[in-house]
């Protein structure tokens, strides 16, 4: 029973020191070489991605992207620099998109004549893309892509 115990708790020992291994590596990796106690300097700012290409959502609900710049933009409750063109009364001279009529009920669905309260502030949801390199791999699958795939076992 001790021999038992003793073997367990190697055993232990050593997935544990493994797995400090392993992200020891990953950290190390996403923090370069600053130690784990210190903060390290903030890194430059990488160039906002500018299209005029809607991305490609990623599953059902998801905020749409926004395609542009949004550095020194205001929004605050004083002014929403993002409606002077995606505002309903603007997107022609804009040719922006508009809100949503999502963007304009309450949270018990009643329509409003203005832009919802609990919408307003855009960047809640909706986020710019930088032109980064991710800085671990992603295998992200859209569900489409994963139900038209081939499974295993599938006879198509």
């Amino acid at each position: 029973m001790i021999k038992l115990r003793l073997v367990f708790i190697t055993m232990a020992s050593v997935v544990a020191v493994g797995a400090t291994a392993v992200l020891a590596q990953s950290e190390l990796a996403l923090r370069g070489a600053t130690p784990i106690n210190s903060e390290g300097p903030a890194a430059p700012m990488p160039p906002t991605r500018n299209s005029a290409e809607t991305e490609v959502r990623n599953y059902p609900e998801q905020p749409p992207l926004i395609p542009h710049s949004i550095e020194g933009y205001q929004i605050d409750l004083n002014s929403n620099k993002c409606l002077s063109c995606h505002a309903r009364a603007r997107t022609g001279e804009s040719g922006a998109p508009m809100l949503s009529v999502t963007h304009f009920m309450d949270r018990d669905g009643q329509v409003l004549a203005a832009v919802s309260p609990r919408r307003y502030f855009c960047t809640q949801c909706h986020v710019s893309q930088y032109e980064v390199k991710p800085p671990v791999r992603n295998d992200f699958v859209d569900i489409d892509t994963l139900l038209n795939s081939p499974q295993p076992g599938d006879r198509r």
